[in-house]
């Protein structure tokens, strides 16, 4: 037959696939690639391996500690528990 414009076609195809099925694309939530210089490429790399070494420098801690079965506890030395140990005298 006669010529289509792309404009057409792209529909005709839309109109077919919304026939045989209800699936659809998700929404882009985010903006689309963009080009970085090098300078910029070259920071947010550092930034990125500077975070990730410290996120495994804590897991590394963390896994140290309960390998070592160390546990922090709060220390108060004028708390409480101090206070069970003194003996209370009558200055009369």
């Amino acid at each position: 037959g006669s010529p289509i414009t792309t404009e057409e076609r792209r529909l005709r195809d839309k109109k077919h696939l919304n026939d045989i099925t209800a699936a659809r694309l998700p929404p882009l939530h985010h903006s689309p690639a963009k080009l970085l210089s090098i300078e910029e490429s070259i920071a947010i790399q550092i930034q990125q391996k500077g975070a990730y070494e410290e996120m495994q420098a804590k897991l590394a801690a963390q896994k140290l500690a309960e390998r070592l079965n160390i546990k922090m506890l709060k220390f108060e030395p004028e708390g409480n528990a101090s206070m069970q140990y003194r003996e209370v005298r009558d200055e009369d």
